[in-house]
């Protein structure tokens, strides 16, 4: 064991390791890196807009025809205890659409999510080189 008085206290794997400088076109590409996440993001939100109008539309239409056949049951004299399972097989069609539209809306908000982690992620890269 080297008896250095100068050797530091902690271990070597607490030092931070030394970055070379960071060229200006590693940041330029990173800056335009989330420059295209942020455009991305932009298209993003609008066509979510679009998907959630068309899932609202999708589940007032199964709604509204939902509510319709149950009357028309009730009043062909249907058994009551058997009314909503046959409603809800005769408008299975407009359900399968509405969950359909709710299940593209769901993936849209999920995709625009990961580009906004990945903006995150690409933005604190770097403001992390900017500071070396």
């Amino acid at each position: 064991m080297s008896n250095n008085k100068g050797a530091a206290k902690w271990p070597r794997l607490f030092f931070m390791p030394i970055f070379n400088e960071v060229s200006a076109t590693e940041i330029k590409s990173i800056a335009e890196e989330i420059h295209e996440a942020s455009k991305r993001l932009s298209k993003g939100s609008d066509a979510l807009f679009l998907l959630a109008k068309a899932s609202a539309t999708a589940e007032q239409q199964y709604r509204s025809a939902l509510a319709k056949e149950i009357m028309t049951l009730k009043l062909d004299g249907l058994q009551a205890t058997l009314i909503p399972d046959v409603a809800r097989g005769q408008t299975a069609d407009l359900k399968f659409v509405r969950d359909l539209a709710e299940a593209k809306y769901t993936s849209g908000r999920d995709s625009l999510r990961a580009i906004a982690a990945q903006c995150n992620a690409l933005q604190s890269i770097l403001r992390h080189q900017t500071d070396i």
